[in-house]
């Protein structure tokens, strides 16, 4: 079979953010590191919570080019790799509700959600023939039923790539040290990443299409386009069991990605999950880093303008 692939571009931002200087509420103070500091400790438990994706072998769909596994597909989540010898290969995963994903694969295993619940699913893997040709290297349907809903959301995968000794699982830990709910963990993650990270403008005008954030990366060079502000963002507060979905769509005009968690007993909160005590607001990092709202309001438009294409 022979086809043509029309990928989705990378998100890519020509205007941005500067950097946030104000406290903005949060519950631990910031030395001038960006270190979260306190007198108090939280009471809720900041142990890291990061479960190892598997590969374990006891379901696997495949031939000599390729294979599936999908083990674990009940928690949210399979595992491909691709054992060709062509450099350029795509993986496709159409889901329940139609909604295509197109990845990139390589010959190690790697890990990627199942964000439409039960249902079945369609995989493929392609190889590059030439510019944007491919030819089917395999693909298979299978009935998947996912035991928990929130379990792709606890997981790493391709675009939220971490470990228990990650930097930003050490931060995550340190910025929850002093919570005392998960509310309090979300907080001090967010006021963290608005007031330490800023907006990369030459990343954001020169970015590639395939682009995979490094979580440990955007925090030592403490800069990044909208995909690292939400990889990090959800790297915390994953491996704080908290579930946390990151969302790419449109703001506005603008191709932009944010986040949405999981709070126990309010349910999804949406892509609005910044508290000021009264209301919720959008919580969306990259516009939250910004030192001049209204142009990057005016690049992303305001929260009823949120449109979500893909959810990782």
């Amino acid at each position: 079979m022979l086809c043509s692939l029309f990928l989705a571009a990378s998100v890519s931002l020509s205007s941005g953010c500067g950097k946030n200087t104000s406290d903005n509420g949060n519950s631990a103070a910031n030395d001038a590191s960006g270190s979260a500091v306190s007198a108090a400790s939280g009471t809720r438990d900041d142990t890291p919570y990061c479960p190892t994706p598997e590969a374990s072998g006891k379901t696997v769909y495949g031939n000599d080019l390729a294979a599936i596994d999908a083990s674990n597909a009940s928690d949210g989540y399979i595992m491909a790799v691709y054992k060709g010898n062509v450099k350029k290969v795509k993986m496709q995963i159409t889901c329940p509700d139609t909604t295509i994903y197109t990845y990139d694969l390589s010959n190690e295993y790697q890990t990627f959600p199942l964000t439409s619940d039960s249902g079945n699913y369609h995989f493929a893997i392609f190889e590059n023939i030439k510019d944007t040709q491919y030819s089917t290297a395999f693909s298979v349907d299978a009935d998947i039923t996912i035991s928990d809903p929130l379990g792709p959301y606890l997981y790493t995968n391709q675009y939220i790539r971490y470990t228990k000794d990650s930097s930003a699982v050490a931060k995550g830990v340190e910025l929850a040290s002093t919570a005392s709910s998960d509310l309090d963990v979300i907080s001090n993650v967010y006021n963290f990443m608005i007031t330490n990270i800023t907006y990369d403008y030459d990343e954001a005008q020169n970015v590639q299409s395939g682009y995979i954030p490094d979580v440990d990366e955007v925090l030592a060079s403490k800069k990044g386009i909208c995909l690292d502000y939400a990889s990090v963002m959800t790297c915390m507060l994953r491996s704080q069991h908290i579930p946390t979905r990151m969302e790419v769509g449109y703001a506005g005009e603008a191709y932009h990605a944010w986040i949405s968690t999981y709070i126990k007993d309010k349910g999804w909160v949406n892509g609005i999950i910044e508290f000021d005590g009264k209301d919720w607001k959008l919580m969306d990092p990259t516009f939250g880093a910004s030192s001049d709202s209204k142009k990057l309001k005016k690049f992303i438009g305001d929260g009823s303008n949120y449109q979500v294409k893909y959810i990782y």
